[in-house]
């Protein structure tokens, strides 16, 4: 297999402007109720009391995740018309609209919610990593869309030997599951 490519997320930087799920909608022209990118919020906390005072101990954060073209993808593994593939020269993981029998198994198996089903269409899209910006030598839309920079896209190996390996923070499912293509800087409420 060629170089895997993947994301780096600086969680630690997201301000939660939604600037990046917007960029993918209009990208691909979704239809209302249609996000290959989506921007979620983490928050929580409490309020704590010290003698006559109290002290908030709340915090908030944003996630931006799309497709994460993991090195294990389950929707590929889980696909029965073959209609989801790995390309072994960088990873990507995409959908083939003539082969997708719209049967949700990809949508049911993916722990990050990448592939969405279109009910009008009758068949799931996700994220192809903007393939035809790529090729052009540009980045992925939501990455160029980013207002404060904090989502990169490359060569998974140079993202993880500068920002490290870590690819989980709090409020997202274990990435032994797929192993995700993506590196985080987490937020530091989100460890």
């Amino acid at each position: 297999m060629g170089q895997q490519v993947g994301f780096f997320i600086e969680q630690n930087r997201c301000m939660g402007c939604k600037a990046c799920q917007a960029a993918c909608k209009d990208k691909h022209d979704l239809e209302v109720g249609q996000l290959w990118r989506r921007v979620t919020e983490i928050e929580g906390g409490n309020y704590f009391e010290d003698g006559a005072a109290i002290h908030p101990n709340i915090y908030a954060f944003w996630t931006s995740l799309g497709c994460n073209h993991c090195a294990e993808p389950a929707c590929v593994k889980n696909c029965p018309t073959g209609a989801m593939s790995k390309r072994t020269e960088d990873g990507i993981v995409l959908h083939d609209d003539k082969k997708c029998i719209g049967c949700k198994m990809c949508v049911w198996s993916c722990p990050y919610g990448a592939p969405q089903y279109n009910p009008t269409m009758g068949k799931v899209g996700k994220c192809d990593y903007c393939i035809d910006y790529v090729q052009k030598g540009k980045d992925p839309a939501c990455v160029s869309a980013c207002p404060v920079r904090a989502l990169h896209a490359g060569k998974l190996n140079e993202l993880q030997a500068k920002h490290g390996s870590n690819a989980q923070t709090k409020g997202m499912p274990s990435p032994d599951i797929t192993h995700p293509s993506i590196v985080i800087m987490p937020h530091k409420d989100a460890i």
